[in-house]
């Protein structure tokens, strides 16, 4: 996990944010992946394999940013 966290610090930040902004967000119209897969989820109709991988698939650059964001805040606050 140290290795994997280590290798998440040396990603530049502007590279994490168009990610998430991309992958999270296409395709553009008529909705994002992530936000239809999202209310599939909360409605319980997340059923089939292809749409939990495309779940994963959108919501992995934004889960990535977080951390990094996350790891970086708490950094600065410990000074």
């Amino acid at each position: 996990m140290n290795r994997f966290l280590h290798w998440l610090d040396g990603v530049p930040l502007p590279i994490l944010i168009l990610a998430a902004a991309l992958i999270g967000l296409s395709p553009f119209y008529p909705e994002p992946h992530l936000w239809e897969k999202s209310k599939m989820l909360v409605a319980g109709t997340l059923v089939r394999p292809i749409d939990i991988v495309d779940l994963l698939f959108h919501a992995t650059p934004v889960a990535l940013l977080l951390v990094r964001l996350g790891r970086d805040l708490r950094r600065r606050v410990r000074g």
